[in-house]
């Protein structure tokens, strides 16, 4: 799915990284961020580094019609994590949902695309549907940790109750943790009990 030039590039997060949210660390358990900010999962991980190389396939990806990236991504997602999925035992896979004025306009869910062919992966039933963004808001990019928070308050809506289950969110990129945060905090309130993440890519320190 990749040609060897790449392959030689990409390489997998290995140890030791952050207990809670896997960025790489150079020691300790927990990253700086997880140290000082409690998060509202149980844990997670991202499969790559966030580093130029990364961020122009995932570009690709969602922006210039590169779709087969997908498949690259979602079965390293499967190999590389293989081992937390079944410490997890996550009963449903939920992606990150975009508003739909941005759904309009790209065609396409990313975070949705990768759980669906996770899903055929592990045998875990994916929900791309469950979880709706249902207020526009600025893009995190350029935003400040507090200021991430602060402008996913109240963005998202789950649609049934979800007594008990322990859930795994789906994303491209972890960065602050805001958005999962997110996820976690409107999950939480529909009765889920565990919340998990796998991205494609996480930040470093």
């Amino acid at each position: 799915m990749i040609c060897p030039e790449c392959e030689k590039r990409i390489h997998p997060v290995g140890q030791p990284r952050c207990y809670k949210c896997g960025k790489p660390v150079q020691k300790g358990e927990y990253c700086p961020d997880c140290q000082h900010h409690p998060h509202l999962f149980e844990q997670g991980r991202g499969i790559f580094v966030y580093n130029d190389l990364m961020r122009r396939s995932l570009i690709r990806y969602k922006y210039y019609g590169c779709r087969e990236y997908g498949d690259f991504y979602a079965r390293s997602m499967y190999i590389f994590a293989k081992k937390e999925i079944e410490i997890w035992k996550p009963d449903l896979i939920v992606p990150v949902p975009l508003h739909r004025s941005k759904l309009r306009m790209r065609g396409f869910n990313q975070a949705a695309d990768l759980a669906v062919k996770l899903s055929q992966y592990t045998g875990i039933p994916a929900d791309t549907s469950l979880v709706e963004k249902i207020r526009k808001t600025k893009s995190q990019k350029k935003l400040s940790a507090y200021e991430r928070r602060k402008n996913l308050e109240e963005a998202f809506r789950v649609k049934r109750s979800l007594p008990g289950f322990t859930i795994l969110v789906i994303d491209d990129v972890y960065t602050t943790g805001s958005t999962i945060d997110a996820m976690a905090a409107c999950l939480r309130k529909k009765g889920a009990d565990k919340i998990f993440f796998l991205t494609v890519c996480i930040g470093r320190i």
